[in-house]
């Protein structure tokens, strides 16, 4: 599908997340500006979580975690360069726990990462076109 504008794009992460259980991992890709980080906007707005709209990347703090319907863990692995790396993080204890985990630049965790997800990827396609792909794979 063709988002076209940044609230579109929330939009979207918003009718993804009310379907959305706890232990639900979402796998976001995409390059820098896609469009991420406003999707997981979407998600938190889907949650039921306060101040969503200022859900930001979690770039230099990799975790965040916000309290909603279900709690969401939004985190962020493009400074992590290794798979070592992301395993200090405890980033399992967060994909097996009780929330809805949301993982930016996900390609970087592959080999961990459970075959049950979300799988999302965006694409830019102009200045404010983004080309999203979603598949479920939680079934």
């Amino acid at each position: 599908m063709i988002s076209r504008s940044a609230e579109e794009t929330i939009k979207l992460g918003q009718t993804l997340a009310k379907d959305f259980s706890r232990g639900d991992i979402v796998a976001l890709y995409g390059n820098l500006g896609s469009g991420k980080t406003t999707f997981v906007k979407g998600i938190g707005i889907g949650l039921e979580v306060k101040e969503a709209r200022h859900i930001n990347s979690p770039t230099f703090v990799l975790i965040k975690e916000y309290q909603g319907r279900i709690p969401l863990y939004h985190m962020d692995l493009y400074r992590l360069n290794s798979l070592k790396d992301i395993e200090d993080i405890a980033i399992e204890e967060y994909m097996y726990g009780d929330g809805v985990t949301v993982i930016e630049w996900a390609e970087k965790l592959e080999p961990i990462l459970p075959k049950k997800i979300v799988s999302v990827s965006l694409a830019i396609k102009g200045k404010d076109k983004r080309e999203i792909k979603i598949e479920d794979l939680r079934h």
